[in-house]
């Protein structure tokens, strides 16, 4: 047995590689002069541990890097568009259903069948990122990746076909199932894109290329109101004469979302794992080889070690220069046997061999529980879970519940008065400012600095800000909107720069780094399925009060809500490492994951 497949990994050297490289080539160099043959197995993890130094150490920009941050972008920009859609679709839902009702229910879906289609993707994500997040590490990242996004595209085209059965179940909830298996392959984005970008970057700009990607959602968020505009544009006085013309217009609105996905398919079906996972799954593999098979192995080399140490005596006897080498190499060669039976519990000689301490014994891949069960790394994953979770309760909180905004800044017109058409073209307009004022800007200033600030400050600084923020909306929403519109807007939109720049952007990133690359996939899905809870949470339970008291009477008590999540999430950062300037393996420890 080898000592690549022996030696503990436990040292990182000062130029932030880890020290068993060297260790390995002293010893296929020691091994080769000795006349010992060098496992091809062996010879090709040592080659991939060589180009993986050589990735954490260039910043090159190549023709695969280009592809991978394409389709990578597009996959959250797509995942964007899909899930925001439905703030308009829900506004067109309301006037082909409910335009023959009266009062404050004409035009309108009602709360609980607003609420199901809203809360749709996000249950499906919940589910994709824990499921296609494990599947990442046991089958592939870029196999389950292909897959998530297949699901998606199919699922996109029949929610866009939605309707009410002649006996039974009506279009919102067929539209709430479609939406569920959505979210479901939206779901795999993350984990996947998370560890494709990480896995695949140089420590130079891991954190940069990741947030960019990422950052695509804030144009994915602009683009659905800007195709609900010209589509609402292009049917205007069919729309304007008999309303139920918007039946075509969301339907179509949602359709046109799996463009963006057919576009990138072929190439998301020809991506390749990146080494550094194929490295590490052919060493957990190596070092939980079958036991029968390594004791096969052992035993043939002890009996070669015997032979060869015969023959180096008999040559050192003789006094040759050449026995002496042979006499060396046979001693290595007997030793490392040795000391892998000694690991393995097997005898030499009949005598039970004691098995050395310290790098030399077998080293087994702990299991995903025996990791996390070490509170040292569990509170990491307690920290981007908790974290995530506190600023997806206010994030689509907001998002999906943006015509709230837009009608408290008086920009969403007269549902009862204004012709269907203007209402809506009304309302995405008021979408596509408040994006680009503060959410856009927000994640591309992540991108920019993220790098030179570090992600753990970015978040911390993040949650502060935010908390404060919330805490004057909440406390004077009224006295604010009754004595200055603009400085509301100005808060909001500040706020929603710090939601961008900040935990909204980190809270993605940060799991895609610090976590092992065997277990990456699935503690990055936790993490992220902890966020979409919190989405459900906000979206199914607080907002649910948002009427108490009066219509939207109690907006200003949920934002003071989501100023305690701020908080909740500034303090539980602070159970997560920095991984600026870090290798994948440094930041991780390499040697935590063996035992």
């Amino acid at each position: 047995m080898s000592n690549y497949q022996s030696n503990e990994i436990s040292d990182i050297s000062e130029a932030g590689k880890p020290r068993y490289v060297d260790d390995e080539a002293k010893h296929y160099a020691g091994a080769s002069a000795g006349g010992v043959e060098i496992d091809e197995r062996d010879r090709d993890l040592l080659r991939r541990q060589q180009e993986l130094e050589q990735l954490d150490n260039t910043s090159e920009v190549n023709w695969e890097m280009i592809k991978k941050l394409t389709v990578c972008g597009v996959a959250f920009f797509n995942d964007a568009y899909d899930m925001f859609a439905i703030n308009i679709v829900s506004m067109m839902l309301g006037f082909v259903y409910y335009n023959d009702a009266t009062g404050s229910a004409k035009n309108t879906v009602p709360k609980e069948w607003d609420t199901l289609i809203k809360i749709a993707v996000q249950v499906g994500c919940l589910m994709g990122q824990l499921l296609l997040g494990r599947l990442g590490d046991k089958v592939g990242r870029t196999t389950v990746y292909a897959a998530s996004l297949m699901i998606a595209i199919f699922t996109t085209i029949a929610s866009a076909f939605s309707n009410s059965m002649v006996k039974g179940i009506n279009v919102f909830v067929v539209l709430f199932i479609w939406r569920v298996l959505l979210g479901f392959g939206i779901g795999g984005d993350y984990p996947l894109t998370a560890t494709i970008v990480s896995e695949y970057a140089s420590v130079h700009n891991r954190g940069k290329l990741m947030s960019a990607v990422f950052s695509f959602q804030g144009f994915g968020n602009v683009a659905a109101p800007i195709v609900g505009i010209i589509v609402t544009a292009c049917f205007k006085n069919s729309i304007d004469s008999d309303v139920l013309y918007l039946d075509y217009v969301w339907r179509i609105l949602i359709g046109i979302g799996c463009i963006p996905g057919l576009c990138t398919l072929y190439w998301r079906l020809t991506m390749e794992d990146s080494k550094r996972f194929q490295l590490e799954t052919a060493k957990a593999a190596a070092a939980n080889a079958d036991e029968t098979m390594l004791r096969e192995k052992l035993i043939a080399k002890k009996q070669f070690a015997a032979g060869a140490n015969i023959e180096a005596n008999a040559g050192a006897a003789g006094g040759s220069s050449s026995g002496r080498n042979s006499y060396l190499g046979a001693e290595n060669t007997a030793f490392t046997a040795t000391q892998s039976m000694a690991a393995m519990g097997e005898k030499s000689d009949g005598v039970p061999v004691e098995a050395p301490s310290g790098e030399y014994r077998m080293r087994r891949a702990k299991t995903f529980r025996q990791y996390f069960s070490e509170w040292k790394h569990l509170k990491v994953l307690l920290g981007t879970s908790i974290a995530w979770f506190a600023v997806d309760v206010a994030f689509y909180g907001i998002n999906l519940n943006s015509s709230i905004v837009i009608s408290a800044i008086g920009f969403a017109g007269n549902i009862d008065s204004d012709k269907p058409s203007k209402y809506i073209i009304r309302n995405c307009l008021g979408n596509i400012i408040i994006n680009l004022l503060g959410s856009v800007p927000g994640y591309w200033i992540s991108v920019f600095t993220i790098e030179k600030i570090g992600r753990k400050r970015i978040q911390l600084m993040g949650f502060v800000a935010l908390t404060i923020l919330y805490v004057i909306l909440g406390f004077a929403y009224n006295k604010i909107l009754d004595k200055s519109t603009g400085a509301f807007i100005f808060l909001f939109t500040v706020a929603q720069l710090f939601q961008n720049f900040g935990p909204n952007v980190t809270t993605f990133v940060i799991p895609g780094e610090v976590f092992p690359t065997r277990f990456r996939a699935t503690a990055h899905g936790i993490s992220a399925a902890a966020g979409k809870l919190g989405a459900v949470v906000s979206q199914g339970g607080f907002f649910q009060l948002k009427d108490r008291g009066g219509k939207n009477a109690f907006i200003d008590h949920l934002l003071e809500i989501f100023a305690l999540f701020m908080l909740i999430g500034f303090f539980v950062t602070f159970w997560i490492p920095e991984s600026k300037g870090k290798t994948l393996e440094e930041i991780c420890d390499e040697s935590e994951e063996y035992y």
